[in-house]
């Protein structure tokens, strides 16, 4: 029977995991929505200014869901994990409070702005809120990370009556693995986007090969993968010596070695036993761990018989979740690279098989954020704060009856309310971005008032609910190719 920690455990992962998918969906996607509207701002050309009226209202519900969903988490803190909060208080509280004044504030003030302020504002003061909100969603992936950072590498601190006192906030905020992190989070944030971007461009060009919105989408989103994803690979490189410095442990489970060697082989696939102490099965390529992790052939790993059976992490959660994270960066790498070999043979829009690739790479980033998040969390075990206080010793005096009973709920209410939100986010996308309300160019010229809404009022309010409503969705494929 499941006690009272690991339950505790799986209900912050399971909301920890919903909660997830959005912000690394928003922010990349609040930088894409500048981008559409700086370039409609610079050419005039209305396909981007309905690009950016397409991918306006799934962010509406995508940052909506993204609250709602890490609402739940602060109140855990408190319930489940009491003593991690009387600890770490000093800490934690204020970066997150620093969040919330310096990122939601910013995100919030100008989000109503960015959704209904284009018809009453002007289109540059309405582009100086979507600039705000995108950077807003910047600040806040800084401060988050700044927190789990220092939960992963603390400093700037002293321990005083059993607590975590900050003695330098410089020290504090920029631990030594955040700068790291950071980049690593914000580039897979990046990348999530344009690989939904690029399915969605992927399948109206499946459609309709002349759909210029589909063409400009797709274009953007390939770019990024050819660009972004090989500096991600070259990011993941540097976090993981970052890792190796600081939680030997760690990289020891990622990468399935139990036995202290030099010339460590890379282990690409195996079966880790944490009660056999080795990685049976395992397919390897001499010395090539070393050179990865150490920039030496020879050079010493740290196994996992170094450390003692208490302070060993799940050997294989971490060893299988590390290899789903890197396959997909890999997968998107060679889709980045294919891409860019159509481009440059003029089939980009005409290649079949690259837009059935590309679709089906869509939830890619999700699935590998989500990997990564649990290499990270699960690989810092039995630590809930590395090296100063132990998971077991964080947990609040609750009944594990009492926690599996909310988990049951979050289980339920998770499921209804994300999964209607899903499919209304997946409905909003399977529409022809071509059809997105556009405004008239009497708008353009009144300076972003527009004349029927300044004669009729209520004129100006349904064109928006009208914009904002989700169509009806046409049909997968059309029944026959134009």
């Amino acid at each position: 029977m499941l006690d009272a920690e690991i339950l505790a455990r799986i209900q912050f992962a399971f909301t920890v995991s919903f909660h997830i998918i959005f912000p690394s969906f928003t922010i990349g996607l609040a930088s894409f929505l500048f981008v559409l509207e700086a370039m409609w701002l610079r050419t005039r050309d209305d396909t981007y200014l309905a690009l950016y009226k397409f991918w306006l209202k799934i962010f509406a519900l995508a940052f909506g869901m993204g609250v709602v969903s890490g609402i739940v988490m602060s109140y855990q803190f408190g319930t489940n994990w009491g003593p991690f909060s009387e600890f770490t208080g000093g800490v934690i509280g204020p970066l997150m409070a620093y969040e919330v004044l310096s990122a939601f504030f910013l995100e919030a003030g100008f989000l109503g702005i960015m959704l209904f302020g284009l018809n009453r504002v002007g289109p540059k003061l309405h582009f100086l809120a979507t600039t705000m909100v995108a950077v807003g969603t910047l600040f806040s992936a800084f401060w988050i990370l700044s927190a789990n950072s220092w939960m992963q590498t603390p400093d700037g601190y002293v321990i005083e009556n059993g607590r975590a006192v900050v003695t330098s906030w410089i020290d504090a905020i920029f631990n030594p693995s955040f700068p790291y992190r950071l980049v690593h989070m914000v580039l897979a944030a990046y990348l999530t986007t344009a690989f939904v971007v690029g399915a969605v461009g992927a399948l109206h060009l499946l459609r309709d090969r002349e759909n210029r919105a589909a063409r400009i989408m797709f274009s953007m989103a390939m770019w990024m993968a050819a660009i972004v994803a090989p500096i991600q690979i070259v990011a993941g490189d540097m976090h993981g010596l970052n890792t190796l410095e600081h939680q030997p442990a760690k990289v020891a489970a990622m990468e399935g070695h139990f036995e202290t060697r030099e010339g460590a082989p890379l282990i690409l696939f195996g079966l880790p036993d944490m009660k056999a102490e080795e990685t049976k099965y395992a397919i390897e390529i001499p010395k090539l761990g070393s050179m990865i992790l150490t920039h030496d052939w020879d050079g010493k790993i740290t196994g996992l018989k170094d450390f003692a059976p208490e302070d060993r992490p799940n050997a294989p959660i971490v060893f299988w979740t590390f290899r789903i994270m890197v396959g997909i960066g890999v997968l998107m790498a060679l889709l980045g690279i294919a891409s860019l070999i159509a481009r440059f043979r003029h089939k980009l829009y005409d290649c079949t098989h690259l837009h059935r690739f590309a679709l089906i790479m869509g939830p890619s980033g999700f699935v590998a954020i989500l990997a990564g998040w649990f290499t990270t969390e699960v690989g810092r075990q039995p630590w809930v704060v590395y090296g100063l206080m132990r998971t077991s010793e964080a947990g609040s005096p609750v009944t594990a009856t009492a926690i599996a009973g909310s988990l049951i709920a979050f289980v339920v209410v998770y499921s209804i309310v994300f999964g209607v939100g899903t499919a209304y986010i997946l409905r909003a996308m399977n529409h022809d971005p071509r059809n997105a309300h556009v405004p008239t160019g009497e708008f353009l010229r009144a300076g972003g008032r527009q004349l029927a809404a300044h004669n009729n009022p209520q004129a100006g309010e349904s064109s928006w609910i009208a914009a904002l409503s989700c169509p009806t969705m046409p049909p997968l494929l059309p029944s026959r190719r134009r």
